[in-house]
């Protein structure tokens, strides 16, 4: 699900008892994981390239090639609270249309 804390979007998830959080976008070509990610079995997916990630770590899994950025974040008293030293922001590389042949 997606909440707002101050102007910083971010991405909250559930796997069994455990709650993760991080960046709404896939750390691939930005693609907004609340339209396009799906979850199960504690594996994220961004379906637009299937891009995999293991929820619970972050790591990749199949074809992705960069780990999920995750807010460090703990339960208490049935909250999920998150330590937001700083947003967690990907670097993007830009396609570049000269390396395409036609």
């Amino acid at each position: 699900k997606k909440y707002q804390v101050g102007n910083v979007s971010i991405l909250v998830t559930r796997s069994g008892s455990n709650f993760r959080v991080f960046p709404p976008f896939c750390p691939h070509m930005e693609e907004p994981l609340v339209e396009s990610g799906l979850c199960s079995q504690g594996v994220l997916t961004c379906s637009k390239h299937l891009w995999e990630w293991d929820i619970l770590t972050g790591t990749e899994r199949g074809p992705a090639e960069k780990p999920l950025l995750l807010y460090k974040s703990e339960i208490r008293e049935d909250e999920v609270w998150v330590y937001m030293e700083k947003e967690l922001i990907y670097e993007f590389e830009e396609e570049d249309e000269d390396e395409f042949e036609w």
